[in-house]
């Protein structure tokens, strides 16, 4: 089996992408897993800050290593959305794959500063840890929203510049890029989110010189993602989508089932996030 970065770059060449899917529940874990092995495709399997805390990174971590060794499949876990320089330094040492340093709302200098100690901690740990740095603005909520997030980089004005990517990819020495290009975390509510700037996206995989990671990618039209990954984006974020399934179909299982054994209430949302994982992974695969 490659390993995460060779998986990477074998996408990064023909023009595909790793997709990228948070969890905060087993059945979540184990419906990613089943598409992902179906498919023969490399998945990723995320954790924020919120939901380390509450399903365990070190657990996590144990949970998708024994599927990995005994499926031989290649999955891997990020230590999504991180940001300090401590809970970078306490994914690592747990034994993430690769982890992503937020500093979007730090100055470029400080998002700069921060970002390098993170790569050193890394480059330090012995293993091959990936580090992703990101910068413009998205949002921080993975969340049907009624109105974008205040802020959010979604003007080519307020988007990352190729000048200001290729200084903190040189300066910090990440290993992945998210860049702001149009995307936003969660997912309008009555309006279709913003498109990307394709063009934006093609720029800045020039002058990063680097894997690009796309955040945000609820609610992303079809033919976006399939521009932005033709155009530079190896790696692709669905959270809120998965989320979403996740409660419609448990709020169904509550109201029709009358059973209180978990595992027979949660399978429906299990089946309802497969869709999700298999479109998307069909679409990001083709």
């Amino acid at each position: 089996m490659n390993t995460y970065r060779e998986y990477i770059t074998e996408h990064v060449k023909v023009k595909k992408a790793i997709g990228h899917f948070n969890i905060s529940t087993i059945e979540a874990l184990w419906a990613i897993v089943l598409v992902a092995q179906q498919q023969g495709v490399p998945v990723i399997i995320g954790l924020s800050e919120g939901e380390r805390d509450f399903i365990g990174l070190r657990q996590a971590i144990a949970l998708v290593q024994s599927i990995r060794n005994e499926y031989n499949q290649p999955i891997f876990i990020n230590a999504d959305h991180t940001y300090s320089v401590a809970r970078v330094k306490e994914a690592i040492d747990a034994g993430v794959d690769s982890v992503i340093f937020d500093g979007a709302k730090l100055t470029l200098e400080e998002n700069i500063k921060a970002t390098k100690e993170c790569v050193a901690y890394a480059r330090a740990s012995g293993r091959d840890v990936l580090v992703e740095g990101e910068l413009g603005y998205i949002g921080s909520s993975s969340d049907v929203l009624d109105t974008l997030p205040e802020g959010a980089a979604v003007t080519r004005e307020l988007m990352v510049t190729p000048e200001d990517a290729s200084r903190y990819v040189v300066e910090t020495g990440v290993d992945l890029f998210a860049p702001a290009v149009g995307n936003v975390h969660g997912k309008l509510k009555n309006t279709p989110n913003p498109r990307l700037d394709i063009q934006l996206i093609e720029k800045l995989r020039e002058a990063a010189g680097v894997p690009l990671v796309l955040h945000g990618g609820s609610g992303i039209a079809d033919e976006d993602f399939v521009a932005a990954i033709h155009a530079g984006m190896s790696i692709v974020h669905i959270n809120t989508e998965i989320r979403f399934a996740w409660r419609q179909a448990l709020e169904t299982a509550l109201v029709e089932q009358d059973v209180v054994a978990p595992y027979k209430l949660l399978a429906p949302s299990a089946d309802a996030i497969k869709k999700v994982v298999a479109e998307r992974l069909t679409l990001f695969n083709n």
